[in-house]
Formats: structure tokens, C-alpha cells, sequence
């Protein structure tokens, strides 16, 4: 049911009755700070537009444009931005299957699928099944978006053939925003080299305060590319499939060349949550930000006092954490199965299978976001923070004992 409490303060016994993945994954005694979903109960204006459409017997197929002008009436006032057209859009089934769909339009099979790691592990999976090849273009030291390999990259993959990028906008699973310049650099080397832009802008709901979202659509030479977004994250509502592809000026023609059938697997009850969200429930969205926003200085606090070696940049946006525990004395004689980093086998496990087995914590394995994963893993700090700070002080206590 739908409340107006305050987000995350959501007792464990109830979450523990939830059967998505990130309950039904963890056992019993483990506390789950892993996939993207947040502990929190829907926005009233969902729960009535489902509840209403359900008592009328509306269950059938998603149709309209409803759900593109929802979001662009959300973006006109969040972001002060209009350019989501709704006549250059086509509603997909989420955002990695229109990613999908546009790969298709925009590169062939072998042609190179930029992207910047560390980074969400699907980019990887999806165009690898595509038969495209994936071109890593790492992140820099400070988290930032390296701009001058990104276009050394463009330059050299569109040589070879046709390429795109896969931008993640706010960073994922970093929390970086790119400012406004690195996206007109990134556009300018993208428009220079002939390389198509497709950006996840999935999490641009969850923009902590203190920071700016830009749109990829804004900058000046984005409007030959592409946007995904969806209220999946925003609102929680993963579970509810539904997302709009946006395209630029300049790239309709080839959103056109999009089957129309990608939009029959679009669940009509997912399109009509998602458009009551952004049409009704901002204000449920800004107690949820609020609430990020103390979890993220939680979070910091209790890094500093249970585990002040390990690494962590704090993001300006989602509700990810990416931590690097390079720095932990970890045991050489602890067992590589167990995931201390000792050799190769042992680095792929990471620190996520460690601290599953040491610390009764499910976190998100980092190398599974590519280069730079090697030695971190993600933190999902949109929980309680009786669970965030019991979280932090198992890993605390588990890492005491490999001093």
C-alpha cells in the first residue's frame, strides 16, 4: 500500500516478505545492498492509477504517447529543458532493450560499442549478444569522463566501421553527473568522427541536491543523438516494464527505422504507473531525494568510522556508492574462493564475494563493471539507516580480523 511516511524507514521483517531479486536473492541473516531497487513503498498517484485501472478492466496493450509527453512535461519543468519531443520517441519494453533496438539501427555486427568503465555490467552483455564489439574508454582517476581518449577512440573505432556510444547519464555505479561541457566535448568528438550517442539517462530522477542534470539532448551537437529514459528508477518501479526512446533533431529518421513491434512488449499497466508518476508525484520523488541525500552523509559518516581505509568518492547522483577496497589489509592466507585478491582468480571474485561470506552483506560484484572493478564493489544506500549502519559495521568488524 501506499504511504506518505518519510522514504526508507521501512522495517526489515516487511522487506524481507518482498519476493524480488533483491530479497528473494539473499538469505535470511544477509543484508542486501546490491541491485537497484530501493526500500521504499510506491507514490500514492501510482498505486490509484494501477488500482483504478485494474477496477475498469484496463490490462491490455500500451498505446500513445502519453507516457513520452508525461516525461517531457517532467523534463520541461525539472530541468528547464524541452526538447523531449514526443513526435521523435517510441516507447520500449526498458532502457537496455531500446539500447538494444538502436544498436541495431545505428552499428553492425563487429563494429565497436564505446563505453566507459567502470559502468553498468548489462552495456557489456547486451552488445556483446549483439555481435558488437565492446571499446573501453575508462573512466578517469576522479570519476570523470576521460574526453580526450573518448575522442581518440571515436576517431579510431569509426574507422573501422560504423560505432556508437553508450553513454550512462547521471554514471552508473558511480553517481557522476556530466556536466554540461563534457557532454558538448563529447558531442563535438562524437558529431567530428561520425560515432551515434545513445544515452541511459535512467537514473536523471535521482540528482542529489547540490548538483545540475543535463539532458545529452540539450548540448549543442546532441540532436543527432538518442536518449532512454524511464520513471523505473526514480519511482522503484522496475518490476512495472516500460521506457521511452527519445530521439534528437537530427536522429528521428533513424528512430523510424525502429520495428514497431519492440513497443508490443511495453506493459500497458507499467506505462500508465510511470505517467502517473511524473505527472503526480514529484513530491513523493523529493522526500525520496531527501532521504538520499541524508543516507549519502550516513554513509559517509560510517565509512569514516568502521572503514575509513576504503575509498569512496561520493556521487551526485542514484543511490550507488562505488567503493574501492584496494587499501584493506586483506589476508594473503584468507582462501581465493572466498574473494581476498590474491592473483587473477581471486580478483574476479572481488570484494563482494568477501564480504557476502565474512560479512553477511550483499553488495554488487565490481569487476563485473569492467576496468577498475577489479577491487571495489557497489553499495545501493537507498535503505534504512538502522540497515545501512548495521551493514557498515559488519563489514568493519569482518575487516578488523584480517589486521
Amino acid at each position: 500500500m501506499a504511504t506518505d511516511a518519510p522514504p526508507f524507514d521501512l522495517d526489515i521483517a516487511q522487506l524481507r516478505q518482498r519476493t524480488s531479486a533483491k530479497w528473494a536473492t539473499a538469505d535470511p541473516d544477509v543484508l542486501p545492498l546490491w541491485v537497484a531497487e530501493m526500500d521504499v513503498v510506491p507514490a500514492r498517484p501510482v498505486v490509484e492509477a494501477l488500482c483504478q485501472a485494474l477496477d475498469r478492466g484496463d490490462t491490455g496493450y500500451a498505446f500513445g504517447t502519453g507516457y513520452a509527453e508525461a516525461y517531457a512535461a517532467f523534463a520541461l519543468e525539472r530541468w528547464g529543458f524541452g526538447g523531449f519531443e514526443p513526435s521523435r520517441s517510441a516507447m520500449v519494453p526498458d532502457v537496455m532493450a531500446g539500447a538494444v533496438e538502436l544498436l541495431k539501427v545505428l552499428t553492425g555486427p563487429g563494429d565497436a560499442v564505446v563505453v566507459t568503465p567502470p559502468v553498468y555490467p548489462p552495456f557489456y552483455a547486451f552488445a556483446e549478444h549483439l555481435d558488437r564489439r565492446v571499446v573501453e574508454v575508462p573512466l578517469t582517476a576522479d570519476l570523470r569522463l576521460d574526453l580526450p581518449a573518448l575522442a581518440d577512440a571515436f576517431v579510431a573505432e569509426a574507422g573501422e566501421g560504423r560505432a556508437a556510444f553508450l553513454l550512462c547519464n547521471p554514471h552508473n555505479p558511480t553517481g557522476t553527473v556530466h556536466s554540461a561541457a563534457e557532454l558538448a566535448s563529447v558531442a563535438a568528438a562524437a558529431d567530428a568522427a561520425g560515432v551515434r550517442v545513445v544515452a541511459d539517462e535512467i537514473h536523471s530522477p535521482l540528482v542529489l541536491p547540490g548538483a545540475t542534470f543535463t539532458p545529452y539532448l540539450a548540448v549543442r551537437g546532441g540532436g543527432s543523438g538518442f536518449a532512454l529514459v524511464s520513471a523505473s528508477k526514480g519511482w522503484n518501479l522496475p518490476g512495472l516494464k516500460a521506457a521511452v526512446a527519445f530521439a534528437g533533431p537530427e536522429a528521428g529518421v533513424d528512430l523510424a527505422r525502429v520495428p514497431e513491434e519492440v513497443g508490443h512488449g511495453v506493459s500497458h499497466l507499467g506505462a500508465l504507473a510511470h505517467t502517473a508518476a511524473l505527472r503526480h508525484g514529484q513530491d513523493w520523488l523529493d522526500a525520496v531525494i531527501d532521504g538520499l541525500d541524508r543516507n549519502r552523509t550516513l554513509l559517509g559518516d560510517l565509512l569514516a568510522a568502521h572503514l575509513p581505509s576504503v575509498r569512496w568518492t561520493p556521487g551526485a547522483a542514484t543511490y550507488l556508492a562505488w567503493l574501492d577496497f584496494t587499501d584493506l589489509p586483506w589476508a594473503t592466507s584468507v582462501d581465493a574462493d572466498g574473494g581476498a585478491f590474491r592473483g587473477d582468480a581471486s580478483v574476479r571474485a572481488g570484494a563482494a564475494a568477501w564480504l557476502l561470506e565474512h560479512a553477511r552483506v550483499l553488495l554488487s560484484s565490481g569487476p563485473a563493471f569492467g576496468a577498475g572493478g577489479e577491487r571495489c564493489a557497489r553499495l545501493n544506500f537507498a535503505a534504512s539507516a538502522t540497515m545501512l549502519t548495521e551493514a557498515i559495521t559488519r563489514i568493519g568488524a569482518a575487516v578488523s580480523t584480517l589486521r
